[in-house]
């Protein structure tokens, strides 16, 4: 569905005049199941520390399913949805001193001052000024146009060459992958891990969890193609839980002993209590997915198990190392990529990311043209 605005009045900047606002078009959340491509009013600069991008290549996430059936209640009506992509600058304050105009830039779906008590320990997802705020709590990629606050600490600039599209992967689902589930889970040489979730988180979780060579890859999902998807990545077992009995076979595999990490990657309580079943004396859960209905948490049977259970938001801390290892060819995150669409086909390209078995969809890439 698209609609008209009507050009908005924009208030004075510096004593300037009033003129009319730009627009531009836009994936809009107008509550739970409710969306439209429609004309926004292009961002303007209003910290000096921002910087306008122009997207060229954006995505959508997991976390925006979540977002569209009202599991994150702190998305309002008329918000721009997306927090990942790559772009070129067209406005930069001020106070911006890393980038100007023309600078194409990866864009972190986390903000960060890089200033306050919580960036200086490395938690930039609880930045006392941002965090996880775009298409959350101000306006997101999914756009023509996208307002970044602390430019200098959110963006990161793309090298000469490089494969934009495949960068859009590091915006996001790779270091969540690497952050939440293979940091968190403290993987280690020679460990045994099980994967619950082979879509792209999961899939991240796969390719970053070798850098640390763990002895078995296990991989858990009720989708075929996705497990076979896994398997050319690394995993070294697959499990269809749908199929199968997932507890039954890992302790089979483990000689009932279980696995040393387990990490959550889809976002429901079946498979989180899954990660509970299956983890092994003295592992580590790892929890991913993002969460819209409370999960039973059996200490009647972990209390006396050594077992840590972690939680966390990506903070992109790893961007950094992530982007080298790209470069190097280190890992290739271009394979998570399957389907791609014209910015314009947002709707659409929800239709199929919302139905992944069906279309057989992992990442999908919304180029702005």
């Amino acid at each position: 569905m698209t609609t008209t605005a009507t050009p908005l009045k924009k208030e004075p900047s510096n004593g300037s005049a009033l003129k009319e606002t730009e627009t531009m078009k836009a994936l809009v959340y107008h509550g739970p199941g409710k969306k439209s491509w429609e004309n926004k009013p292009k961002p303007v600069i209003k910290e000096t520390t921002d910087a306008i991008v122009k997207i060229f290549k954006t995505t959508i996430c997991g976390t925006d399913l979540h977002i569209m059936k009202g599991d994150v209640p702190e998305v309002t009506d008329g918000r721009i949805i997306g927090h990942e992509g790559v772009g070129i600058i067209e406005e930069v304050g001020s106070g911006v001193s890393n980038f100007k105009k023309g600078d194409h830039v990866l864009i972190s779906c986390i903000t960060s001052c890089g200033k306050c008590e919580y960036c200086k320990k490395g938690m930039y997802s609880h930045c006392s000024n941002g965090g996880w705020i775009l298409g959350h709590l101000i306006d997101g990629t999914q756009a023509e146009f996208v307002r970044i606050p602390h430019a200098d600490n959110s963006l990161y600039p793309i090298p000469a060459g490089a494969d934009e599209e495949a960068l859009v992967m590091l915006s996001d689902i790779l270091p969540t992958g690497f952050e939440c589930g293979v940091l968190n889970g403290m993987v280690k040489p020679g460990d045994t891990i099980a994967i619950i979730g082979a879509g792209p988180i999961g899939l991240a979780a796969l390719l970053t969890s070798q850098f640390y060579s763990p002895s078995e890859i296990i991989m858990i999902d009720t989708d075929d193609y996705r497990l076979s998807v896994a398997k050319t990545f690394g995993a070294t077992q697959l499990i269809n839980s749908s199929k199968e009995n997932a507890v039954e076979k890992v302790m089979k595999l483990t000689k009932d002993m279980g696995v040393d990490v387990a990490i959550e990657a889809v976002g429901v309580p079946e498979t989180f209590e899954l990660c509970e079943s299956i983890v092994g004396a003295g592992g580590h859960i790892a929890n991913i997915g993002v969460h819209g209905k409370s999960v039973s948490l059996h200490l009647e049977t972990l209390w006396s198990r050594n077992v840590t259970i972690t939680t966390r938001l990506v903070d992109t801390i790893s961007t950094p190392m992530l982007l080298k290892n790209v470069q190097s060819k280190k890992i290739d995150p271009n394979k998570l990529i399957t389907h791609h669409f014209k910015l314009s086909q947002a709707v659409e390209a929800y239709e199929t990311f919302g139905h992944a078995a069906k279309e057989k969809a992992l990442k999908v890439i919304l180029t702005n043209q």
